[in-house]
């Protein structure tokens, strides 16, 4: 009897030291597992004061950049920059120069006669276009469209599509450059001038010292063209 009493008396005893051994186990996990977010917090806290130091130097370092950049214009490369996009159409212009109007004739076509002889193409604006060029014109709109190197003028049904703007007559041409020149060059006897009033087209040139070209609003990216490098003989 007094063996078995023993005997109960161990199991328990070993039971109570298992189960506050598994108790304390608990508890150390719990404890572990709850101070986890702050071990997290001081971590990011720290990146946090680690990244705002850099970001702090950053701007130090953009200050002394800002501070040793010439003045504007003082650069070569920034009044290169200007020259090109100057060169390229992307900036409005002003100067003396010429203002073209163009309408479609007034006259009724007789019997049997080519109505389109009596409207404007885009082969007459081309003509007009390429002489005020040949006259020396450093810049040149048509109804609002800066015309640059990738312009285009082509008849769009009862309309003129320039830089893929539809537009109708009557056609503004706006041209910077020698204003005694340009204007001579489009009177000149024989010349496009005399030959569009044949057929009864109507074009109006007037002298200006104030005309104002607009900046070319289209894409400016080449997709297929890529720079090649300089051929040597």
């Amino acid at each position: 009897m007094m063996t078995y009493k023993r005997g109960h008396f161990s199991i328990a005893f070993v039971c109570m030291v298992l189960g506050f051994m598994l108790a304390l186990q608990f508890r150390i996990a719990m404890d572990q597992k709850s101070s986890l977010p702050y071990q997290r917090v001081e971590e990011l806290s720290t990146r946090l004061i680690e990244t705002e130091k850099e970001r702090d130097a950053l701007q130090e370092k953009v200050a002394e950049l800002q501070k040793a950049q010439p003045a504007p214009g003082g650069s070569e490369g920034e009044r290169i920059l200007k020259e090109l996009r100057l060169r390229s159409g992307m900036t409005p212009l002003t100067g003396p120069g010429v203002i073209v109007t163009i309408d479609d004739s007034k006259i009724k076509s007789k019997a049997g006669e080519n109505q389109n002889l009596y409207i404007i193409h885009d082969d007459d604006l081309l003509k007009v276009i390429n002489e005020l060029r040949a006259a020396g014109a450093e810049a040149i709109s048509v109804n609002g469209q800066r015309l640059v190197a990738t312009s285009e003028i082509r008849c769009a049904g009862p309309t003129l599509s320039v830089n893929n703007v539809r537009s109708a007559p009557p056609y503004e041409i706006r041209a910077i450059g020698d204003s005694a020149t340009l204007e001579s060059a489009l009177r000149m006897r024989g010349g496009v001038m005399e030959t569009l009033q044949v057929w009864g087209i109507q074009l109006e040139v007037k002298a200006a010292q104030d005309v104002t070209v607009p900046a070319y609003k289209g894409a400016a990216q080449f997709s297929y063209a890529k720079e090649a490098e300089e051929e040597t003989p």
